[in-house]
């Protein structure tokens, strides 16, 4: 949950300081609360605050959309069918809800290899300083890598029953992000870091196709690679039984902090836990801002896959060889052919077939995982009368978003240009679902980033509003740093966390310590 957003300009947040939220004037504005000074040093054991949202429940959807992806088609809501938002009703005049995240290193390593909680009387604390200060939760990263961390199916929640006791008697209530990647990255050089399981990895070791590839044939180890979605490689059980085992033991295991202590539950659906490809890696030299990145298919399993549904689609050419002149990592658009107009270009037939497939495969993923915690929750909540928000993270592309072909959301799986609108078909599946969105950048300008290389943040943010609108779900998000302009009656207030609160339907999430992760 580190994740940085706000990559282009080279945003760092800033340690430091405890916020509450207060409505002034019609609008909410920011009010640092300076803690005692024997807890100032715990202060970066924190990294980001959230208000929660005032939504509406409800609303219709008609349209269909399908995808060459899999084996089958996904559907939008027809007429008879609502949204199943699992929703926190709240007004602009009521006190808005403060969700603190904690920080990437709060876990670590012992002598033995097991994990631990590292600072624990200083993380006590801390929490107490957070609930006098007025916030109202945190949010805490349950990590596959650690429950599940040594065999299959042999979960130790021993930690995480010690960590949400810590922040019950604190009486403070909790966002809990469940997730399936890996974080080492972050810790190149240092050591540290939360791996995937080390039964996967050992099962990495001998196959690495069962992470992303690139076309020079690099593996990021960092999530495991949608081709494996529905293969039973890992000791008979395909990614998504494993994902959803992971989330059943956790639904019994703490089932009763449903409602109560555990409000929110995000289910981590890709690299940093965000639902997109890894077509952007930082940290390992091989991609640097405003690169438009790379497409991330060339594992042996999306390769087959490709071949099967360019086959059924009459076209087995299609599927029988690499993208061409789609460039490098660092490429600019203008050095592309592919996205550019002309001959085998995004606007060719065949480049919308690998676009649809590309952006299909990574919406079918979402459908497929989403549909199991949509499950345990509505099941959990039917029996114990209690409501969570089930919340979906996509990435926050906005360099070249101003160009035709939006090349930097094409390779990270977001099928979206001026001429397709790429985000409505992933909400509908979140819809469907009843899963917020979650998106950072929020606290970003058009007019502070790099006009050179195109980019619009603003033009994204509206592009999801009006989707979300459209699709009746929730929206969510985070800023990238901290930052204040005055507004009209003479409080400081960040600009677009006022303009995201007139939207009536979302959450800002404020990080004043950024780990920088592949985007």
């Amino acid at each position: 949950m580190a994740e940085i957003g706000g990559i282009g300009c080279g945003c760092r947040g800033v340690s430091g300081g405890n916020f509450f939220f207060h409505p002034v004037g019609g609008r909410f504005s920011l009010k640092t609360c300076f803690l005692q000074q024997r807890t100032r040093r715990n202060r970066n054991f924190f990294r980001n605050l959230s208000i929660a949202p005032s939504f509406k429940r409800g609303g219709r959807l008609i349209t269909k959309w399908s995808s060459v992806a899999g084996n089958s088609p996904i559907f939008s809501m027809d007429a008879g069918e609502k949204s199943r938002s699992f929703v926190l009703v709240s007004s602009r005049h009521k006190k808005v809800p403060v969700y603190v995240m904690m920080p990437i290193d709060t876990f670590g390593i012992d002598s033995s290899g097991c994990p631990i909680i590292k600072r624990l009387k200083a993380l006590t604390v801390s929490l107490k300083a957070l609930k006098l200060a007025g916030v109202h939760g945190v949010a805490v990263e349950v990590w596959w890598g650690i429950v599940e961390r040594f065999s299959p199916l042999e979960f130790k929640w021993s930690l995480y029953d010690e960590l949400f006791r810590l922040v019950s008697e604190a009486g403070l209530k909790l966002h809990v992000a469940l997730c399936f990647h890996s974080n080492m990255h972050l810790f190149r050089g240092k050591g540290g870091g939360v791996s995937l399981p080390l039964w996967i990895r050992e099962i990495g070791d001998v196959n690495k196709d069962i992470y992303y590839r690139d076309k020079n044939g690099f593996s990021n180890n960092d999530y495991l690679t949608l081709g494996v979605d529905q293969l039973p490689l890992f000791g008979g059980r395909t990614a998504v039984q494993c994902y959803e085992d992971f989330m059943l033991s956790f639904s019994k295991n703490f089932e009763p902090y449903f409602g109560n202590l555990i409000e929110e539950i995000s289910i981590g659906l890709g690299p940093s836990g965000e639902l997109r490809y890894p077509a952007h890696p930082l940290g390992d030299g091989r991609w640097t801002f405003p690169g438009i990145g790379e497409f991330q298919c060339h594992d042996k399993y999306m390769m087959e896959d490709l071949m099967a549904v360019a086959s059924r689609e009459g076209k087995p050419q299609w599927g029988s060889r690499d993208l061409p002149n789609a460039g490098c990592y660092n490429s600019f658009p203008s050095e592309v052919p592919f996205f550019e107009e002309g001959h085998d270009s995004f606007l060719s037939d065949y480049g919308r077939f690998f676009l649809e497939w590309y952006s299909g495969k990574l919406i079918c993923h979402a459908d497929a995982i989403l549909a199991k915690a949509a499950d345990v929750l509505r099941r959990r909540q039917e029996e114990e009368k209690s409501s969570v928000m089930l919340v979906a993270k996509i990435g926050g592309i906005y360099w070249w978003y101003k160009t035709s072909s939006h090349p930097a959301e094409l390779t990270a799986g977001y099928y979206n240009t001026a001429l397709r609108d790429g985000y409505d078909p992933l909400a509908s599946v979140l819809s469907r679902h009843g899963a917020a969105l979650h998106i950072p950048c929020l606290d970003m300008a058009d007019s502070e980033t790099p006009e050179k290389y195109l980019c619009s943040p603003e033009g994204l943010l509206k592009q999801i509003h009006d989707v979300s609108k459209k699709r009746t779900i929730q929206v969510t998000g985070r800023n990238t740093s901290e930052r204040f302009d005055v507004v009209r009656d003479g409080t400081k207030a960040n600009t677009r966390e006022l303009c995201a609160a007139e939207w009536g339907n979302c959450k800002i999430v404020y990080i004043f310590q950024n780990e920088r992760e592949d985007l």
